[in-house]
């Protein structure tokens, strides 16, 4: 029911009680009874509620990633994705057992073997975005993370015969001019009153290697997305089933890499979980498996109650509020170039957003990076794993 029909609801009943009139302002004990469920209905349909609920469980996942590969020790990247998934898929399961999630199918040995090569790029997409976010700050990462809209994009016209239209291509062209900006900032700012001193190339050392990590994500991140719509067409996914296979199907790849190319020492151990921190560190790590089931439902809840068209703009729009939870949480550098970068990144992304509205308002083949067979459930999965 929406606002309005609640503020007539409740104006009938005042001017009910003001007349006397005790039939109409009557709630019968059935009725009172019925009340909370009411209430529940207005929050569940709420649009306002459902698109803060997103925009809030992207920017915290985003923050609480950053948080536990931030540390100047930390090297068990591999250890917190296979948490991450081991905890995601168990609340899957207690939520299908208490009959929270009623649409997921049972485990399907096979579909598991044709999924496995897509959980397998996952993998690599997801190991790529820690490793990019461990060296970049949030904002530079965020503003980073836009590229791989334009790889998608083209990808999707080699393999699938998609279109960009022109003002999709100023999009992209603002893209690549905030990440271009964003560099350039960040270097200035590692490079400011010291030359090359110590410590300015070892952030030089540092931004370097997150600039190669988030190439790398960009391009195993088109992989994945390309590879999933080509297959998930084939496996008949509902809600949940993309997300479910994904992080049950990653648990042993993470786990068997993990233990073969990270240090499980004692002395490793003890600098990644430092004693002062160590209890907030696995609170993070259990956040961030669940984190992606908040994003999941969430998406789905906005998507429902809104649109998709609404859907994609609160996507561009939560670009900002995300950058700016970098500067807020970690201290990232606020400088002009900085701002300017998060600005034209903000820009680029309503762009890019009301280029897709503008091309499924003429009915036209939807823009490459957008997929109409893929479930919200499935979308938010790779949301998830973006941030």
């Amino acid at each position: 029911m929406s606002d309005k029909k609640i503020e007539d609801l409740e104006g009938r009943l005042s001017d009910a009680n003001f007349r006397g009139d005790e039939k109409d302002a009557f709630i019968s004990p059935r009725e009172k009874r019925q009340t909370p469920s009411f209430a529940l209905s207005n929050i569940d349909n709420s649009p306002g509620l459902s698109i803060l609920a997103y925009c809030m469980s992207s920017i915290s996942m985003t923050v609480v990633n950053k948080y536990v590969v931030s540390g100047d020790a930390w090297n068990l990247n591999l250890f917190y994705l296979a948490v991450q998934a081991i905890v995601c898929t168990l609340a899957i399961t207690l939520c299908k057992n208490v009959g929270l999630i009623r649409n997921l199918a049972p485990f399907d040995g096979e579909k598991a073997k044709k999924w496995f090569p897509i959980s397998v790029l996952l993998v690599g997409m997801i190991y790529t975005s820690t490793k990019a976010l461990q060296f970049l700050s949030v904002p530079v990462y965020t503003i980073f993370k836009n590229l791989t809209i334009i790889v998608i994009a083209y990808g999707e016209v080699l393999w699938f015969g998609g279109s960009v239209t022109p003002l999709a291509l100023l999009s992209f062209g603002l893209m690549v001019l905030s990440s271009v900006v964003a560099a350039w900032a960040d270097i200035q700012s590692a490079l400011s009153g010291d030359g090359l001193t110590g410590d300015a190339v070892v952030a030089m050392s540092t931004l370097n290697a997150g600039y190669a990590w988030m190439g790398l994500n960009v391009f195993c991140t088109a992989s994945y997305v390309l590879a999933m719509k080509k297959v998930i067409k084939k496996m008949n996914f509902k809600d949940w089933d993309t997300m479910y296979y994904n992080n049950m199907l990653t648990i042993p790849v993470l786990i068997v890499l993990s233990l073969l190319a990270e240090d499980w020492s004692g002395p490793n151990l003890e600098r990644n979980f430092p004693k002062e921190s160590r209890n907030s560190l696995f609170i993070g790590m259990v956040y961030s498996g669940l984190a992606a089931i908040f994003i999941s439902y969430c998406s789905a809840w906005c998507i429902r109650v809104t649109s998709s068209t609404t859907y994609s703009m609160v996507g561009a729009l939560n670009k900002l509020p995300l950058a700016i939870s970098g500067l807020i949480f970690f201290s990232a550098p606020i400088t002009v170039g900085s701002v300017s970068a998060i600005f034209l990144g903000f820009v680029s992304g309503l762009v890019y957003a009301w280029a897709r509205v503008r091309q499924s308002a003429v009915g036209q083949t939807v823009l490459p990076t957008k997929q109409p067979t893929m479930s919200a459930s499935s979308q938010s999965n790779r949301d998830a794993a973006n941030s």
